[in-house]
């Protein structure tokens, strides 16, 4: 196996843990009908098993957030549809790092008045946070490896991949991505 690249979360794994939040989050919300609030593009794999692996009757929608200028100021790019006053919002995430970004949407989604807020995230980055910023529920701790997989991507690829994968060569990958291509899917890609 290439050195460069080492899965680190299998797709049972997967499936294992996000039916232990699935059901965390059915216990906790049990008598309510949260909305489930997905933030593109990268939670869109985790969102869709979560909200098959939690046995209520909730809603489901998205935002986009964008981060610009040299102090990452944060706005909502696509709001979501749903009201959310008077709401339990769960925010579902597919990574937290810096907590930066997250600390922003808490912080705007607070003043919409909702019920109650608390986020689940597939991966926690703890060591690369700068702001303390609640994470009622995770799925996995991961180090500060480059992910692929499950969501997340390099250049709007990889993200159709069953598990999550470390780039632990992030040079071999930029030069040669066909590589990984074909370590994970059996044949290089071609355009």
């Amino acid at each position: 196996m290439n050195d460069a690249f080492v899965e680190v979360v299998t797709e049972s794994d997967l499936a294992r843990r996000i039916s232990q939040l699935g059901a965390e989050l059915t216990e906790d919300y049990r008598g309510r009908e949260p909305v489930m609030l997905g933030v593109l593009m990268g939670c869109l794999p985790f969102l869709a098993d979560l909200v098959r692996a939690t046995d209520l009757e909730l809603e489901v929608d998205v935002l986009s957030l964008t981060r610009f200028g040299h102090d990452g100021r944060v706005s909502i790019m696509l709001d979501a549809a749903v009201p959310l006053a008077g709401r339990d919002v769960i925010i579902v995430e597919d990574i937290v790092d810096t907590g930066l970004t997250l600390t922003a949407l808490r912080r705007a989604l607070e003043l919409r008045d909702v019920t109650s807020l608390a986020t689940v995230a597939l991966l926690d980055k703890a060591p690369r946070r700068i702001v303390d910023v609640p994470l009622e529920y995770r799925g996995f701790e991961v180090g500060d490896e480059f992910l692929l997989g499950y969501g997340l991507d390099w250049e709007g690829k990889f993200r159709n991949l069953r598990s999550l994968w470390a780039v632990m060569d992030l040079a071999a990958l930029t030069q040669d991505p066909a590589a990984f291509a074909e370590l994970v899917f059996g044949a290089p890609i071609t355009r």
